[in-house]
């Protein structure tokens, strides 16, 4: 079957998502996780003297999704709606007939997906996690080494007033920060089993359902709900909701590089190697490629996230459509992030820094960008208004003769009358008007000591 998701695809793959995270919730993980939780079940209830010892070996020596007959499954899943009732007849099958009695004792078909979904999601936090600590580690570093590499600021895309890189970088940093220790407080909530029957209640198993359940999450090393959440979907949006933020926060970062590699700004580049960001007629290009795929698979997220919370109102003890809607988000969601995180990674860890360009751009305006340091310094000498006008006036002398502010604050009596000329230079220089840029960068790093 040709792919039509470019992420599916073997050649536009290669841009969207990562194989580890294909691999953690394609097609073939996730039926390998409901097997998986079908022979969980088998040995859990065997524990409890519920199904025979020799039913739940054989479940569990047959629960192999490269043995399962795909094009049967497709058929039977076209039939019912979900692929769980023609997984349990060829897992019978391959399991023998007198274990086959035994398979899927006392659950439902939202049972096996949801748990395999959670055993899915764990799989692919883990991935997530190991490259947000890489991009963290990688960002922090940048951080420290350019503390005090001193940068224009920009507001609305023009010099508005001094900064460091390592600032920039620290603001980067910060909210991945934060993403870390959220996905840590909602792993506990997510990671649960789902065990509950045909409305929640486990009435086919009597009095044994809660211990199944129990055993259960115990086989999976899941966490036992209080309650089934066959209709209580906040934790599983909640995990899309939290990549979606994720990827903005990529973006953000993304959007900045993008802007500093600009022909007229080359204050930062991506990772470079030979004919990477190219151009097919424009030898000399050298695109913000990683940039473009952090931001292209970010939007796909965004787009996602209202789809999974849209599927969140479901009706009575089992959904009419809405939760239909989760396996066409979540898995690409977790792919499509999985893509935007490995590339600002490879950013964050390769990108290069041209600290004298930095300067030079500084030093573009003639020293317009202290033009707020400048006033302040005068005020107390002047007063606020009069420094204003001064700073004004300067600044347009500046701008019309092509002159640095320091040269036409000299030529201002109010101003040359009370600061020489060495003063006028510390007062004009931007490493002197970083405010607390640096203590700012410490304690962000300080969270991760």
């Amino acid at each position: 079957m040709s792919a039509v998701n470019p992420a599916d695809s073997p050649v536009w793959g290669v841009l969207y998502g990562t194989d580890a995270m294909r691999g953690a919730v394609g097609d073939m993980a996730l039926l390998q996780r409901m097997l998986d939780v079908e022979a969980a079940l088998a040995r859990a209830q065997a524990g409890l003297g519920i199904v025979p010892e020799e039913a739940a070996r054989a479940i569990t020596a047959a629960a192999r999704a490269d043995r399962l007959d795909l094009p049967g499954l497709a058929a039977a899943t076209r039939n019912t709606g979900y692929p769980v009732v023609g997984l349990v007849k060829q897992l019978g099958a391959l399991a023998g007939e007198d274990a086959a009695r035994w398979t899927h004792w006392g659950a439902t078909t939202q049972d096996i997906l949801d748990t395999a979904l959670v055993l899915a999601l764990r799989d692919a936090f883990a991935i997530l996690r190991r490259d947000l600590d890489a991009t963290i580690a990688a960002l922090a570093a940048r951080a420290r080494e350019h503390r005090d590499t001193v940068m224009a600021g920009r507001t609305h895309l023009q010099h508005a007033l001094p900064v460091t890189f390592g600032y920039k970088c620290a603001v980067w940093l910060s909210p991945l920060i934060n993403a870390r220790e959220t996905l840590d407080a909602l792993l506990p909530r997510l990671l649960r089993v789902q065990f509950g029957g045909a409305v929640g209640t486990l009435a086919s198993l009597g009095e044994d359902g809660p211990a199944v359940a129990e055993a259960l999450a115990r086989e999976l090393d899941l966490a036992v709900p209080e309650i089934p959440w066959h209709v209580a979907r906040d934790t599983v949006t909640e995990a899309v909701c939290w990549c979606g933020i994720l990827c903005g926060t990529l973006s953000k970062m993304a959007t900045d590089v993008m802007l500093l590699m600009q022909t007229e700004v080359a204050e930062v580049f991506e990772p470079h190697e030979a004919g990477r960001g190219g151009s097919s007629t424009m030898p000399q290009k050298r695109n913000p490629i990683a940039c473009e795929y952090v931001l292209a698979q970010a939007r796909g997220v965004h787009a996602l996230v209202p789809q999974v919370m849209s599927a969140m109102a479901l009706d009575h003890e089992r959904g009419t459509g809405p939760w239909q809607a989760e396996p066409l988000a979540i898995p690409q969601a977790m792919l499509l992030t999985a893509g935007a995180l490995d590339q600002a990674r490879q950013i964050a860890e390769g990108m290069t820094v041209d600290a004298a360009r930095m300067r030079r751009n500084l030093e573009a305006t003639g020293g317009a960008i202290m033009a707020e340091a400048v006033m302040m310094g005068l005020a107390p000498m002047l007063g606020r208004g009069a420094a204003h006008d001064a700073v004004h006036h300067a600044c347009d002398l500046a701008l019309a003769e092509r002159i640095p502010l320091a040269q036409a604050l000299g030529r201002d009596e109010a101003v040359s009358n009370r600061l020489d000329a060495g003063a006028i230079a510390r007062l004009t220089d931007p490493s002197t008007y970083l405010g607390s840029a640096g203590l700012f960068v410490d304690r962000v790093l300080e969270r991760l000591s």
